[in-house]
């Protein structure tokens, strides 16, 4: 019996111990806890249950050269309701008046909402849904009602924003003003325009809200405020003319449609300054509609045919190894190098002509002839030419995804015998339309060659933060004698020459006619097919602007490819649109002379004017952008929502007009 009683109570010291050392465990491990690990678990704790949440910056807006709005940042809210916040006596008491409000901008019956609330709070809903996407002016209502301009902790509303962009101009100049695409055959971005290009201006800096989480991974605003305020970013002032740019848009638009082309592009650029006035880059789709995809004008650098005939010219009469005037025989229109071919367009081909005459009538026999026979001994001399002209690198622009220049030199792997004879007509060469219409562009400025640019100044309201001057890649292209000859030649092109069709006597225009055979890899399909384009400035004798169009792949069952014919009428509705569209400009002189009548006249207005209160005027029907101007003419800020006509104002007619405030404007 003793030795019983002896085990018990080792067993029981055994376990007495067992506890005091778990116990001492314990003590040790909650003390690590609390004084050694503390500070890492509350930070833990923290971050799961407290956070700091990003709010976006408003972005920039971008406007046209002509102040036209082209992009611009159009707040969305969402607004729910955290029916555990308000006191049992705040929501009885303000439940039924929160309803009503409900009522009238949702057009819901206030029953509706006094059971979808009540149902909340018995529910325990933290995170209740009122509206989605709802406007800047609606969401200020919203939070003035009752029990939700308590704020978040009394009166439970909670808020979310986010940032949508809109192009209030529609799908005119997209690709250009901008949005993020990847190529789907080459994984690639391909340019993403002025929103890509000048993002540390346009995106302003971010701020912070810290949220606390309630339930169901959802999270609500611990305070009014923010924990830093986002900045919104700068506005930039695009180059773009609205006027311009629809005049191009549909141009384009309507030749791609009449010959069921595969894409195309149009750039129009000020001569002087380099700004781009407009620029359409339209792709056919599969079900036959075209849209702005990419941005060929910028990115696609492809053998340009015999546009590219302007180099052979200026650099044969800069070298003065011939001139305007040397006589050459185009063979019957055939003429071989290394046993391959090289043809005129024009069967029989055009017997001995001058190498202007050559030019004019774009005969590849002539052009060929001309260049290998003066540079067959050292190429090298013209291909120098070729990179004197600046066309042997990208013009830098600030676009992403700008296409590659390629220019054969010899010594490199790709030069052969037929690389010069072939570079004298667009081939064995690559460039983009913007190169191509950058080197023309420069014989219109007089021999200064100007980099092309899309942006002229960066704003904050009305102050400038930085401005864009014109960029001079080369202050002299050619001597003043060459390029007065080849200003010459480049008129006749157009009187008696390949663009003879485009000829007017009234609007003088200049340019050259291309066609040319392109290789092509789309979807794993190779082939060839025909671009035609033409590229010139208008007016001729004192140029304005200068602008290139480009059609790829043209039906060719219509039996005609040629630039003359496919790009050329493009480049002539342009021009004279511009010109016989636009408002006339007349100078008027003595504009500081005062005429008593109308100064009393004047002042009795204004007097009258002024004793009148401003009001809100009816917008409905009226163009968006015709409306944007008269509000801010009255003082007012505007929002818009949409593109189209004005279908719906936030502010009503009859009004008055309080200062700086807001107006939402729907758009059909």
């Amino acid at each position: 019996m003793a030795v019983d009683d002896k085990h018990i109570s080792y067993r029981i010291y055994l376990v007495a111990v067992f506890i005091f050392v778990m116990a001492i465990a314990i003590v040790v491990k909650l003390t690590n806890i609390q004084w050694v690990e503390g500070n890492y678990y509350r930070k833990l704790a923290k971050q799961r249950t407290v956070r700091n949440f990003v709010i976006p910056a408003n972005k920039g807006n971008i406007y046209s050269a002509d102040g036209s709005l082209l992009a611009t940042s159009i707040p969305n809210y969402e607004i729910r309701f955290d029916s555990k916040a308000p006191k049992e006596e705040n929501f009885e008491k303000y439940i039924k008046p929160l309803s009503d409000s409900l009522a009238v901008i949702f057009d819901r019956p206030s029953g509706y909402y006094q059971n979808e609330l009540r149902r909340a709070r018995n529910n325990k809903n933290r995170y209740y849904l009122i509206a989605r996407k709802l406007s800047y002016t609606d969401y200020v209502r919203v939070k003035g009602f009752p029990l939700f301009n308590l704020g978040a902790f009394k009166g439970g509303i909670i808020v979310e924003q986010e940032t949508v962009r809109k192009h209030p101009i529609g799908k005119i100049a997209e690709r250009t003003i901008g949005y993020d695409r990847i190529d789907p055959v080459t994984g690639v971005e391909v340019g993403k325009g002025i929103e890509w290009a000048f993002k540390s201006y346009l995106n302003g800096k971010d701020g912070k809200i810290l949220k606390q989480k309630i339930a169901k991974g959802q999270w609500k605003p611990i305070r009014d405020l923010n924990e830093v305020d986002p900045i919104d970013g700068y506005d930039v002032i695009s180059t773009i003319d609205v006027f311009i740019q629809d005049i191009a848009h549909h141009a384009l638009l309507k030749q791609l449609q009449d010959y069921e082309a595969d894409h195309g592009c149009v750039v129009v650029m000020e001569t002087e300054t380099g700004h781009i006035k407009a620029i359409s880059n339209l792709g056919r789709q599969e079900d036959g509609s075209y849209t702005e995809t990419i941005n060929y004008a910028v990115a696609e650098s492809h053998e340009p045919g015999s546009t590219f005939k302007l180099v052979d010219l200026m650099a044969i009469l800069e070298d003065k190894v011939a001139d305007t005037s040397t006589v050459y025989d185009s063979n019957g229109g055939v003429i071989k190098y290394y046993g391959r071919a090289v043809r005129d367009s024009h069967t029989g081909g055009y017997g001995k002509i001058s190498l202007a005459r050559g030019f004019e009538l774009s005969s590849n026999t002539v052009m060929v002839q001309a260049v290998y026979d003066n540079y067959k001994n050292n190429p090298t001399k013209f291909v120098n030419h070729i990179r004197s002209f600046g066309l042997d690198k990208p013009l830098g622009l600030h676009f992403k995804g700008e296409g590659r220049p390629i220019i054969p030199h010899p010594g490199d792997k790709i030069w052969s015998g037929i690389s010069l004879p072939w570079m004298a007509f667009g081939y064995s060469v690559s460039v983009t339309p913007m190169q191509t219409l950058a080197f023309y562009n420069s014989v219109a400025n007089n021999g200064v060659m100007v980099r092309p640019q899309f942006v002229s100044e960066i704003k904050e309201w009305n102050k400038t933060i930085k401005k864009f001057d014109t960029e001079v890649i080369n202050p002299r292209i050619c001597s003043p004698e060459t390029l007065k000859k080849v200003r010459a030649v480049l008129g006749n092109v157009v009187k008696k020459g390949t663009a003879s069709k485009l000829y007017s006597k009234d609007f003088p225009m200049a340019g050259k006619t291309g066609t040319a055979m392109v290789n092509y890899n789309k979807a794993g399909r190779e082939g060839m097919y025909y671009a035609s384009s033409f590229v010139g400035y208008f007016p001729a004798d004192h140029p304005k602007y200068s602008c290139i169009v480009v059609v790829h792949k043209p039906n060719t069952a219509m039996n005609n490819y040629y630039g003359a014919d496919v790009a050329g009428p493009v480049f002539k509705r342009i021009a004279q649109k511009i010109f016989t569209d636009a408002p006339s400009t007349n100078k008027i002189k003595r504009l500081d002379l005062k005429i008593t009548k109308q100064e009393n006249s004047y002042n009795k207005f204004d007097v009258e004017s002024n004793k009148k209160p401003k009001l809100i005027p009816n917008l409905k029907g009226m163009p968006g952008m015709d409306a944007i101007a008269l509000l801010e003419n009255l003082g007012l800020k505007v929002k818009v929502n949409g593109v189209g006509k004005v279908k719906k104002q936030s502010l009503q007619a009859g009004e008055s007009i309080s200062k700086n405030a807001t107006i939402v404007l729907e758009l059909s």
